[in-house]
């Protein structure tokens, strides 16, 4: 397959930086003599404005010097003072930094010597690995909230993705675990890759759609429908004829099993096209060739297999086909799980128990947020300063209209 021609196609419009809204300065250039040849000119009326957006060179952090006055409460006979809420409690390092440096490493993948790098040398602003971690630690116990209330949501929804990869903490194996949905990203680490974690998330019978690929792990929950990924087994049969060499019955069962895929996924892509006699018709052929497929006696090892995995699954490979709203692969969950990854391979896991909570805490928020069009970073520190003000942390917020 050739590969994709970058940018827009022909006759579309072009895409440039807005001009904008705000000046801050203003500089005229004008030529003493011809670049060119060296010459007197001639001056002229003439002009053309052209617009440069760049970060000042006296970047320095500012300090704020508080004096916070203690006054006498007759009625709870104490002296009591005002909150502070540009920072955290004995914290010297406001929240604009805090939040900011946790994005950097849990939303961007950031290192942290990186991160101290950046901040010591190009920001002026000192900082120790130590602290960082012990400021996170401090932001996910408050946001813990807002997590439990991405898991709430995530086993409310009517569709749920979910995927696995492999965590290390403190040297050992784990497993870090993302439930996705268009707007939700629920991300939790755990010892167990089997039902022990899954039964951690799903505390009911979970009454929508999951999407989940062909682990074993899976079959424990209790779903009211699901539907495997077909992206999956598809890539199983290229795995299987580029790595195990197959004989020739493989090539006539694979090509039966590629065209009924196919078929499905055209039949889903043309559902409008169709009446809904027709597309019940089409539909239920579709069973009939997957349970022809089932019931044909085939000897090559690799199709024993596949079989085996289709009567276990057989009631959970067209389920797109019935709910409009259920796609055939587990891409949201795949997305949702990438960045974790590009972080693993940065940071290579967590150093202890405690760093791996704050990881999935500040992930899940970091990640539902920016799936919601809102900035992180802002939403996080305004809801920082209410919290310190009234003790309440705000709602979590909901994703923003698309016609905002």
């Amino acid at each position: 397959r050739g590969k994709k021609k970058p940018g827009r196609k022909n006759g579309h419009p072009g895409s440039r930086r807005e001009k904008p809204e705000r000046i801050d300065r203003h500089v005229a250039h004008r030529a003493k003599v011809c670049p060119d040849c060296g010459g007197p000119v001639k001056r002229c009326a003439e002009t053309r404005t052209r617009y440069i957006e760049d970060i000042p060179d006296n970047l320095q952090s500012e300090v704020t010097e508080h004096t916070i006055h203690r006054d006498w409460c007759p009625n709870c006979k104490k002296k009591v003072e005002p909150a502070v809420t540009e920072a955290m409690p004995n914290a010297t390092l406001g929240n604009r930094t805090l939040v900011l440096s946790a994005w950097l490493h849990y939303g961007l993948g950031t290192t942290l010597a990186q991160l101290v790098d950046v901040f010591n040398f190009h920001l002026a602003l000192k900082l120790t690995p130590g602290g960082l971690i012990q400021m996170w630690h401090r932001l996910a116990r408050i946001v813990v909230l807002w997590h439990e209330e991405i898991q709430r949501q995530a086993l409310e929804s009517a569709v749920l993705h979910g995927d696995e990869t492999g965590w290390r903490v403190n040297g050992k194996t784990h497993w870090l675990w993302c439930f996705a949905t268009e707007d939700v990203s629920f991300f939790m680490i755990d010892r167990s890759r089997g039902s022990p974690a899954l039964l951690k998330m799903f505390t009911q019978e979970f009454d929508g759609t999951l999407v989940t690929d062909f682990w074993a792990a899976y079959n424990a929950l209790a779903c009211a429908a699901r539907q495997k990924c077909l992206a999956h087994l598809l890539r199983d049969l290229e795995h299987v004829e580029k790595y195990k060499s197959p004989g020739p019955e493989w090539q006539v069962f694979a090509k039966k099993l590629r065209r009924l895929i196919m078929d499905a996924i055209r039949l889903r892509r043309r559902r409008a096209q169709h009446s809904p006699d027709a597309y019940a018709s089409r539909r239920r052929r579709i069973t009939k060739r997957l349970q022809a497929l089932i019931d044909t006696p085939w000897a090559d090892t690799q199709a024993k297999r596949l079989i085996k995995r289709f009567r276990r699954h057989q009631d959970e490979l067209f389920t797109f086909l019935e709910q409009p709203d259920v796609p055939f692969d587990n891409n949201l969950a795949e997305r949702s799980i990438r960045p974790a990854v590009i972080l693993r391979k940065n940071s290579n896991g967590n150093r202890s128990h405690q760093g791996a909570d704050t990881q999935a805490i500040l992930m899940s928020v970091f990640f539902t947020l920016k799936k919601r069009g809102h900035n992180p970073v802002a939403v996080i520190r305004d809801a920082l300063t209410e919290y310190l003000e009234t003790g309440q942390l705000p709602p979590l917020p909901e994703k923003i209209a698309a016609n905002r």
